[in-house]
């Protein structure tokens, strides 16, 4: 018995939410679309703001490539190990350089 009244609690209370929502729903339900005309018309000067921005930005070429610095070695270390002290070389001057001032 108290099992049958757990299952009709149960489905009274979810049909009391789905119509709790369902009107909630309704009530903040989008505003009526707007005429056809009126979206041509934005659609119009939006296409037209595009053309003006495209015809206003200047070409920019890309900016010539920056040499490499001599400090720089030109060749990768060979191996995966030379790479890896090289790296750790680096990182202990960076700290040693922190560390100092």
């Amino acid at each position: 018995m108290r099992r049958l009244t757990a299952w009709i609690g149960g489905a009274v209370g979810g049909i009391t939410a789905y119509r709790f929502l369902r009107r909630e729903r309704a009530a903040t339900a989008p505003p009526e679309p707007e005429t056809a005309a009126e979206q041509d018309e934005r659609a119009d000067e939006l296409r037209a703001r595009l053309a003006e921005s495209r015809a206003a930005e200047p070409v920019v070429a890309e900016p010539p490539a920056e040499p490499m610095s001599e400090e720089e070695p030109a060749a990768e270390p060979e191996s995966p190990e030379a790479r890896r002290r090289q790296v750790h070389e680096e990182g202990r001057s960076a700290l040693d350089e922190m560390q100092s001032e």
